[in-house]
């Protein structure tokens, strides 16, 4: 397990352009996208004064997490043309030491540059302080991540598959979170799809450790409590998923 964890990072760093593809592409998103909409935007709530760069903020810290663990995970494809992945799997080692090896290398790397991003909190208003918070729930969201995109990953037998799959669920299941508008103004339709995206409550709960209970309570997001406890079902699901996959396949 750890010698896959280290791997994982051992590439990462190889890999330069990786990190500016995973940190880069929401940074702009963050940028461009705030400065647009940032005249425009309000909460509902009449307590809470907040810009669009704030709002914005935690769910560009998500898509960070996203991009970050999924794109961790095409690491298997990769493997399996070259043929490490079935060598992999011959070795005496309980399956679940090799999932858990490969998720927490995705983790780990999400998390990093999650924190990366985060060094930017004080220009919209939000202390440093938050972030030693917030890193529970920043691994607990990029697990769960990292795990959904290893089970799309053990299926698909081209990167192209996977970059298709991920353009066609990651991304929206990313935009109906409630990261770029708030679910209170959605149509009665749109705001049930978000109510039962895991990721609402991910998003949720990075919210209320980023912001603190003072302005999240104002909000109108579901409690810490409920979105910490999707959060760590999906997590616990998604793990076990990508365990039976593996032994399946393996068996």
């Amino acid at each position: 397990m750890t010698t896959l964890w280290r791997r994982e990072m051992v590439r990462f760093l190889r890999q330069r352009s990786r990190i500016v593809g995973a940190l880069g592409t929401p940074l702009l998103f963050w940028l461009l996208l705030g400065s647009g909409v940032g005249s425009s935007f309000r909460l509902d709530s009449s307590s809470t004064t907040m810009g669009y760069m704030e709002y914005f903020f935690p769910g560009t810290v998500v898509l960070i997490l996203l991009f970050t663990s999924i794109f961790s995970t095409i690491s298997i494809i990769e493997d399996r043309k070259e043929g490490f992945l079935q060598g992999v799997l011959v070795a005496p080692v309980p399956r679940s030491a090799f999932v858990l090896g490969k998720l927490l290398g995705g983790t780990t790397l999400a998390v990093m540059q999650g924190v990366m991003f985060m060094l930017l909190a004080p220009f919209v208003g939000i202390s440093f302080s938050a972030i030693p918070g917030a890193l529970g729930m920043l691994a607990l969201v990029a697990f769960g991540l990292t795990a959904l995109g290893y089970i799309i990953a053990w299926k698909m037998d081209s990167t192209q598959g996977f970059h298709a799959i991920m353009n066609l669920l990651l991304i929206p299941m990313w935009l109906l979170s409630g990261s770029v508008f708030p679910a209170s103004g959605a149509p009665g339709w749109l705001k049930l799809v978000i109510e039962v995206n895991p990721l609402t409550y991910g998003l949720a709960a990075v919210r209320w450790s980023i912001y603190g209970v003072s302005k999240a309570a104002q909000m109108s997001l579901p409690s810490f409590a409920l979105s910490f406890g999707v959060s760590l079902l999906f997590a616990a699901f998604v793990f076990a998923t990508a365990i039976l996959v593996t032994r399946r396949t393996s068996s």
